[in-house]
């Protein structure tokens, strides 16, 4: 008999629960936003939003589907199975938080504050998600096969990022390296605040303030484009580095690579900095599309 199917519902804590557990009392709580021009009523509002949204979006999944629930903070550690639907009840980081952790799982954005939050991943109300749910199982919801970069070390540790991936030094000062164009075409030493690559999702964000302040820049991505646009940061001229290599597209096969000349430079995506591979003097870093891909019902 076969199994069926298990949705997975994927929050976070809200500033609420965080100030009560930093504070205590929710009189300690209303007078540290108080000393900041702040009410605990806008973070009331705001917790009892996304509680209202979880509970509508838990009694829409059929009764006799299985359930499992995951908190941001446990994704590392939960065990998603191949056949899942995930829904994410949050903002828009909450759906790239997940996308490391799954792999062909279809997932669904709820918003549970419509014209609060951007709503570029969470784009779907909490009402419909029995009728998402239905049209995922059935194999008729609309799938963006959203890209993903992944940022490859030379001794095969690595990870993938939905919106961007950054390499620079730890402590933001600036980042020494060897850069290498894809297929060898050009090879530049450079110091800069470090450079990243960004996938379609990304280029709302960080890699689209690079962009705007850019006379020549390569455009970005569209949400379903299979490939990056990447960006090095300030770029120091002198006798030992140049500014020439600072931006480019990365199509499928390319690699940007960078061979670290610094003590250590770090790598990590979606600016989860605590997530993050370090790579020492002489180890190279390879930039590039991921082979896995976000599956977003659209």
């Amino acid at each position: 008999m076969a199994l069926a199917p298990r949705v997975v519902v994927v929050h976070r804590r809200t500033e609420l629960d965080e100030l009560l557990d930093r504070h205590g009392t929710r009189g300690q709580a209303e007078f540290f936003l108080s000393t900041r021009g702040r009410t605990l009523g806008d973070a009331q509002d705001r917790h009892d939003a996304q509680q209202d949204a979880l509970a509508r979006v838990r009694a829409a999944i059929p009764g006799d589907w299985r359930r499992g629930d995951v908190e941001r903070l446990d994704l590392h550690r939960f065990g998603f199975e191949p056949g899942d639907v995930c829904i994410v009840v949050g903002q828009d980081g909450l759906v790239a938080n997940i996308a490391k952790y799954v792999d062909t799982q279809p997932v669904i954005g709820i918003d549970p504050e419509p014209g609060r939050n951007p709503g570029v991943l969470v784009t779907h109300p909490p009402d419909a998600t029995h009728t998402l749910l239905l049209a995922v199982v059935g194999g008729t919801a609309p799938l963006q096969n959203r890209a993903m970069a992944r940022a490859t070390l030379d001794d095969g540790e690595h990870l993938d990022a939905l919106n961007e991936v950054f390499v620079g030094h730890p402590s933001h000062q600036s980042a020494r390296y060897r850069i290498t164009a894809p297929g060898g075409s050009a090879v530049e030493r450079q110091s800069s605040s470090g450079l990243i690559a960004a996938t379609g999702t990304g280029s709302t964000g960080w890699a689209a303030s690079i962009q705007r302040e850019r006379d020549s820049t390569p455009p970005l991505p569209g949400v379903t484009d299979r490939r990056l646009s990447w960006f090095v940061r300030e770029a120091w001229p002198s006798p030992a580095s140049g500014t020439t290599l600072t931006s480019g597209e990365l199509g499928a096969g390319d690699e940007l690579s960078l061979v670290v000349e610094s003590d250590a430079l770090v790598v990590f995506g979606d600016g989860l900095e605590a997530d993050r591979l370090t790579a020492t003097w002489g180890q190279t870093v390879t930039l590039g599309l991921s082979v896995r891909t976000l599956q977003l019902v659209g």
